[in-house]
């Protein structure tokens, strides 16, 4: 009322002023009929009370518009009642101002300002304009009026009134449809606006189509599909958007549409807080809604967080290099040829567009090949394979990519189960999910690995550590050796020849995380049996290539009678080793020849110690396990280069060239020779990381403020911000709100690590992640390595080295689009269904079109798309793999 109140005096104001006018003009126009003799006067008399009806009638509307301009000003609307009220007294309001605008004179008041300042319920409002200035229309009104109460006999007050009533009533009529043109003109003002920002333009749906468009505190959202559901299949109706559940526990969000209002029913009540917040809104809110554009689903329908999740960040190269163009360089340094070998893969990658091309419809058939289920094609390409001229160094196990990726789906066992979970896992898997006993009967006297009924058993022992156990092991090299302080200062690990990775399955419980790897070889599935189990593993061998990881950032490798002849070649592949740990690491070697007097373990222990000295490695500890009766040592890479220095400028094994690149590891081959140790301090390396978990959320102290980040900032900054983002994503949205039940993953992987922000953010729950960077990404690799996480450089255009269904959770943030302009994204997806699980879950956030473009590929393969989202140009999926294989096999055992 008080907000009324002050409104009319406002409008009185103005009344006043024009009644003030109007009598003037009223006393000029009769002086000037009595005074005048002349007939043509006359006719302005006859004047009909209809016509100054409608003149007053037009300055109350225009005063009316006039008002309207200073609720616009002051940012409120005003309800229709009061415009009825204030139509209906003008009369009485102008009659009577009209004479406190006499006495106003009198006492030498000033008229309204145009301008003024005024308070509201808003605040205080300055520069409405209060007078409406007088024209010819208002003059000419007020000679009629003189005339027609001339010509009736009555006082020009009476004719004023009796007309201002009049055009009160038709005034309401006139204001509603002012209101219904105001509304109708706001609704075609955010019509357009919709229209210019979506792509696809058209009318506006009646009722809620499958994909809707909304708004949430963050922005405009579109493109809805389905919301939540905790694994049970879901579809969408044509008709109304809702979660339709095959089980009685599904969730399911209803939408129906009424005139005014539209309701929305809760998925779930873990975000019952968020929702309450969110579905707040005024009444001037819902009354500037538009009603037949679109309708809006509240944000109920999405998790906390997922706008966050959407917001698109600009990704570029800043001050990182990138792994390709790092191996690139130095390829062109060793070998012309590599050229050749470049134009001969882009010439066979246009022979798979040209057969993609002639064949755009998605018809799915299981790969033909002799490895069947369990079918890697960069390890099992059996006609590149044949093509090696020597497999003297292991050139057989290492990586020979198809000419073009394979677009055929592997097989999955018969009898597949979804795994027992973490950490049971460590002890037992499914038999009929790695359906391998060979190693069992190879490895079973060493507790390896055992078959008891549908299961397959892991007494957590090894060749090394058959009796103890591992975790007795793991001790064990501390007890040796209290520097290494697992967990703390001893945090990433490379597991060399891991068999089937006890040994890190169990530096879990010690806070450490473990790289492990071993190749595909006679030792059946060792690397399956780890990955089953919920253990970090992939394929890969020391043979001729380098590793691809980054120098300098392993603080511990491990080798446990892993096979590889380390004193040979000249050292190579124990320079390999040396490429990789960081400067005062260390290397663990428990073999035989390090306990044992048998003479060729003799000369191979005399042959390891004047290797390792030339390497400027020290010897730090050396053990005996009685239990085991084993043995190990524990070598240390200088912090330093003062070793190397004093070395025969003709030595063995050489210092390398200073272009030779360490940090080149993407199908570089292996060269004997030493990198010199960074020694300036604010080069990586130069230093030991932060003690965990400190690293996980510190800075590296070799990123400073000169250097241009990834997303634009200052790289200190940028780190920060991407650890915040993907902290707020993890919490609001992958944790509480995609129906995930992440008791059932563990095993993860990151397709696009930046600075591993994903996995820093997962770092509290029973999940390890494998952080992926592409080769064309720039490599920040090393930040990753640097905060006490792992991961491995790749070219996603490729197979990646592992077996299939390795993985319980794929992640890929952009790299669908990033990876257009090299390779078709068929064959990637086709890549991800072999490497998930069943029931397996994959995320995707990209640009629209390649999300749609994925949906379509999914779908085609009969997985369930759980969520799909899109703002603006960007998009989320969130799609799960179901059990669903083709029956029909391809014809050619190529692909």
């Amino acid at each position: 009322m008080a907000l009324f109140d002050r409104n009319q005096k406002q409008r009185s104001s103005l009344f006043s002023t024009a009644t003030i006018a109007l009598f003037v003009a009223l006393c000029l126009v009769g002086f000037w009929m009595v005074s005048s003799p002349s007939p043509e006067a006359v006719p302005a008399a006859t004047a009909t009370a209809s016509d100054v009806n409608k003149a007053v009638a037009e300055v109350v509307v225009k005063d009316k518009e006039e008002d309207s301009s200073i609720d616009a000003t002051n940012n409120f609307k005003q309800d229709s009642t009061n415009v009825v009220a204030e139509a209906t007294t003008a009369a009485t309001e102008a009659e009577k101002t009209a004479v406190d605008a006499k006495g106003g004179d009198a006492d030498g008041e000033k008229p309204a300002s145009k301008n003024q300042s005024f308070d509201d319920e808003n605040g205080r409002t300055e520069g409405g304009e209060l007078v409406k200035p007088e024209t010819a229309e208002t003059d000419g009104a007020a000679a009629a009026a003189a005339a027609v109460a001339a010509s009736q006999g009555k006082s020009v007050e009476d004719t004023v009134t009796d007309a201002k009533e009049q055009a009160a009533t038709d005034t309401k009529e006139s204001v509603g449809q002012d209101s219904n043109a105001e509304k109708t003109s706001a609704d075609t003002k955010e019509s357009l606006a919709v229209s210019q920002e979506e792509t696809a333009a058209g009318d506006a749906k009646e009722t809620l189509s499958k994909k809707q468009t909304f708004d949430d505190e963050n922005g405009k959202m579109e493109g809805v599909d389905v919301v939540k559901d905790d694994g049970k299949k879901t579809f969408i109706s044509d008709d109304v958007v809702s979660v339709k559940p095959i089980a009685d526990d599904t969730t399911s969000v209803t939408t129906t549409t009424t005139d005014k209002t539209e309701a929305v029913v809760p998925t779930e009540t873990a975000t019952a807080t968020a929702l309450e917040e969110t579905t707040k809104t005024s009444d001037n809110e819902e009354q500037a809604q538009p009603r037949d554009e679109e309708q809006k689903l509240l944000p109920e329908a999405l998790p906390n967080g997922q706008a966050e999740l959407l917001t698109e960040r600009v990704a570029q190269n800043g001050s990182f290099t990138t792994q390709a163009a790092e191996s690139t360089n130095e390829q062109k340094k060793r070998a012309e040829r590599k050229k050749k070998q470049k134009k001969n893969k882009k010439a066979a990658g246009g022979k798979a567009d040209q057969a993609e091309a002639a064949s755009p419809s998605y018809v799915w058939k299981l790969c033909n090949t002799s490895t069947g289920e369990d079918y890697i094609p960069c390890l099992d390409n059996e006609a590149a394979i044949r093509k090696l001229k020597t497999d003297k160094h292991y050139e057989h196990r290492e990586r020979h990519c198809p000419a073009y990726p394979p677009t055929c789906l592997v097989p999955a066992p018969s009898s597949y189960r979804d795994p027992i979970r973490w950490p049971h896992s460590r002890d037992k898997i499914w038999y009929h999910n790695v359906p391998h006993t060979k190693l069992a009967d190879y490895k079973g006297h060493q507790n390896w690995v055992k078959l008891s009924g549908e299961h397959l058993t892991f007494p957590g022992g090894g060749t090394q550590f058959k009796t103890g156990g591992a975790l007795h092991y793991i001790d064990l090299i501390q007890q040796a050796l209290p520097e290494v302080a697992w967990g703390r200062r001893s945090r990433v690990v490379l597991d060399v020849g891991c068999g089937v990775a006890s040994f890190g399955g169990y530096l879990f419980d010690r806070g450490a995380l473990a790289m492990s790897f071993a190749p595909k070889d006679e030792h059946e599935a060792q690397v399956q049996f780890a990955l089953e189990r919920g253990i970090p593993a992939i394929s890969a061998v020391m043979g001729t290539k380098r590793l691809p990881f980054p120098s300098n950032v392993f603080d511990v490798v491990h080798c446990a009678r892993c096979r590889v002849p380390w004193h040979i070649d000249g050292g190579t592949l124990l320079l390999e080793l040396n490429r990789l740990l960081r400067p005062g690491g260390l290397f663990v070697w428990s073999a035989t020849p390090v306990y044992q007097k048998l003479p060729e373990d003799v000369e191979i222990w005399d042959e390891m110690v004047k290797l390792t000295t030339a390497m400027c490695w020290e010897i730090v500890a050396k053990t005996k396990d009685t239990i085991d009766a084993v043995g190990l040592v524990i070598f240390r890479k200088p912090v330093n280069n003062h070793c190397y220095d004093s070395r025969q400028q003709d030595e063995q094994p050489p210092l390398c060239e200073p272009s030779d690149d360490p940090n080149a590891a993407w199908n570089i081959s292996l060269r004997a020779c030493m990198h010199r140790v960074p020694t300036d301090a604010s080069v990586r390396g130069s230093r030991w990381p932060e003690k965990w978990p400190a690293r996980a959320e510190k800075v590296p102290y070799w990123l400073n403020s000169t250097q241009v980040g990834v997303y634009g900032k200052p790289a200190p900054e940028d780190f920060a911000f991407d650890y915040q983002h993907w902290k707020k994503v993890v919490r609001n949205s992958y944790l509480a709100g995609m129906g995930i039940d992440w008791n059932t993953v563990r095993n993860v992987m990151d397709m696009r690590a930046v600075y591993g922000g994903l996995a820093a953010a997962l770092r509290d729950m029973d999940v390890w992640v494998m952080n992926t960077v592409n080769i064309d990404s720039p490599d920040t690799l090393p930040v990753i390595y640097e905060r006490g996480l792992f991961g491995i450089y790749h070219d996603w255009c490729e197979s990646f080295s592992t077996y299939p269904r390795s993985y319980d959770l794929l992640h890929a943030d952009h790299l669908f689009s990033k990876l257009k302009a090299r390779c078709k994204v068929l064959p990637v997806i086709v890549e991800v269904d072999r490497i998930l699980r069943p029931n397996g879950k994959l995320i995707v956030q990209d640009d629209k079109e390649t999300v749609d473009e994925i949906v379509e590929v999914v779908r085609s393969m009969h997985w369930e798309v759980r969520m799909t989202v899109s703002k603006r140009k960007e998009a989320m999926l969130c799609a799960r793999k179901t059990m669903w294989r083709p029956t029909e096999v391809v014809e050619s055992a190529t692909r």
